[in-house]
């Protein structure tokens, strides 16, 4: 590509950070298009980071992708750079963080350790490889490094993986994960439409919270959008990632339901 595209998420937040990361990359690579996705993941939360990464990079051009979510930075957690199936690289540190992305872009086909010396920026700081490692290798590789030179070939099974909670039927109804909460107060949920039973748009749901001191039950209806439903009544609906959701007209479901990610939730028919 004649102007090749990064995609950058970080949970770096307003600080300097990503705008110096963006600074190395432009510095190496000067004809890039950097597109943030965000650096307002919560902090520490790699899978928040790996939610948004998933959700985002299907939509993004073909490109590098550089993603830093790294509590373990300067430990001996791997730095890497993962080629996948729609022809992508991701780059980043090798604690889940990119593996549902990789996995929704078709699946690895190679994956590397960033070990080549002249990749970095001089002095690798023990405490900012967003700087100093991920994004001089995001850079070089837009730039047209051949991936081989990254450093050397990693068993794509040896790397940290990450996967979204797996729904599962039980007798009290379908039982579901918090998997991300979004700026607007949704409740995103590890489940799709196809696990509820038989039904559609127009049922009346009962979600039933299973952790916490302000469990309750919500009789909620399944709708197609927010507008079915009055100002400030919460509903079911299918998300644009194809994920069951949470959420009320113009207010918060997470606050009203006191749900946060890594809380489980039981929907079923609602009683007459």
């Amino acid at each position: 590509m004649d102007r090749p595209v990064i995609g950058f998420l970080s949970d770096f937040g307003s600080d300097s950070a990503a705008a110096i990361c963006r600074g190395v990359i432009l510095s190496i690579a000067r004809d890039a298009q950097i597109v943030d996705i965000d650096h307002g993941v919560r902090k520490f939360a790699i899978g928040d980071g790996a939610f948004l990464l998933w959700a985002a990079l299907p939509w993004l051009p073909v490109g590098v992708h550089l993603a830093v979510v790294d509590p373990g930075v300067g430990t001996s957690r791997r730095p890497v750079a993962l080629r996948v199936d729609r022809d992508d690289v991701l780059v980043g540190p090798d604690n889940g963080l990119l593996m549902p992305a990789a996995e929704r872009l078709g699946g690895i086909v190679e994956a590397r350790a960033i070990e080549n010396p002249r990749l970095g920026v001089g002095q690798r700081s023990a405490t900012f490889h967003g700087r100093d490692v991920f994004a001089p290798a995001a850079a070089h590789l837009a730039a047209g490094m051949a991936f081989g030179e990254v450093g050397p070939a990693v068993d794509p099974a040896s790397l940290v993986a990450h996967r979204f909670p797996a729904a599962q039927r039980t007798r009290d109804g379908l039982v579901a994960e918090v998997v991300y909460v979004d700026s607007f107060g949704n409740v995103r949920l590890a489940a799709t439409p196809s696990d509820l039973p038989a039904g559609g748009p127009g049922d009346r749901l009962e979600v039933v919270t299973a952790n916490g001191p302000a469990g309750g039950r919500w009789d909620l209806p399944r709708v197609v959008t927010f507008g079915e439903v009055a100002r400030g009544e919460p509903l079911l609906y299918e998300d644009s990632n194809g994920l069951l959701a949470i959420g009320v007209n113009q207010d918060s479901a997470a606050a009203r339901l006191h749900l946060a990610t890594g809380d489980r939730v039981v929907i079923r028919p609602a009683r007459a």
